[in-house]
């Protein structure tokens, strides 16, 4: 499966590596895309969620490493008021 990582720069200015076992990601972000903290959690959960289901059901067993950028991500959300706009500003592979 074609992993994808995704460029994404904070409301300070930092950025950061979203990264997916697969493409699906890009279904729910692409380059470009301006998101609140509230709808990158809601789409980057569930784009993570359905990746580990894509690599279970090509392999047998479910990606851990999503469970890992899961909270990773979270994590990285936590820090931020829910309206202010994180930025997907590049794929990176």
């Amino acid at each position: 499966m074609p992993e994808v990582r995704l460029q994404l720069e904070w409301p300070d200015g930092d950025t950061s590596e979203f990264y997916s076992p697969s493409t699906v990601v890009l279904e729910y972000l692409r380059p470009g895309d301006a998101l609140s903290v509230a709808d990158l959690e809601q789409r980057g959960v569930q784009a993570l969620r359905e990746a580990s289901e894509r690599v279970r059901a090509r392999y047998g067993f479910a990606c851990t490493r999503t469970d890992e950028e899961e909270q990773r991500l979270r994590q990285r959300l936590a820090r931020y008021a829910t309206g202010s706009t994180v930025k997907v500003t590049r794929q990176l592979s």
